[in-house]
């Protein structure tokens, strides 16, 4: 006879701003979605005034930033009993982001430098929040082959605890690359911004 139980709603909080053998069905659900908020301005005095005015305010920094990436864990995990046994007879890992990034609404009426100044940056700024939901999306297919590779047990609750305990380490390993991503970027931003424009300078003059 098997007893099949649906138990333990996996969850992470929504953030803003972190050898197992794999196992071939571990598919998260996995979707992404985009918002913007406008700004306005006519120099790049403007331009920075405005991000710091109307971009989104971070949970982590509660402060104001030119984009973000929203993120939130969720699944669950199915348990099935058989011959005395326990084992995990499905996990089913989902993970929402929602991209948050700025749009200009002077970008036609701009001068050519000015617009040349913020076609990079906001590219920049792309990319540095899909690279969030990247780092989000890798988490998630960890931690989905981890819970579909646990071993059967002698009883459902010692999986269950086994279960919170690798949701919790993976969404605390997220949490702590997210941040080193941040740090990372923010140190090198006026480099990183430096070396982009002279690239792309490069390229317009070709």
């Amino acid at each position: 006879m098997f007893l099949m139980r649906r138990v333990r709603r996996l969850s992470g909080a929504i953030l803003f701003l972190c050898v197992i053998p794999a196992v071939a069905s571990a598919q998260p659900a996995i979707t992404k979605t985009y918002s913007y908020f406008r700004i306005g301005g006519r120099t790049a005095e403007d331009l920075d005034k405005e991000l710091e005015k109307r971009g989104p305010v971070t949970r982590t920094t509660g402060h104001r930033h030119p984009g973000a990436t929203e993120i939130k864990f969720g699944g669950d995990v199915t348990y099935m009993e058989k011959g005395g046994r326990c084992e995990i007879s499905g996990a089913r890992v989902t993970l929402r982001t929602r991209i948050v990034l700025p749009r200009w609404s002077n970008r036609r009426r701009a001068t050519a430098d000015l617009g040349f100044i913020w076609d990079t940056l906001s590219t920049d700024i792309k990319r540095h929040e899909e690279r969030h939901a990247e780092i989000a999306r890798n988490h998630a297919y960890q931690l989905e082959r981890e819970l579909l590779a646990l071993r059967p047990n002698r009883s459902c609750e010692v999986l269950e605890k086994q279960v919170a305990e690798i949701t919790s380490r993976l969404l605390e390993s997220h949490d702590r690359e997210q941040l080193r991503f941040d740090q990372v970027e923010a140190a090198n931003f006026d480099a990183r911004l430096m070396r982009l424009l002279q690239y792309n300078l490069k390229r317009r003059g070709k």
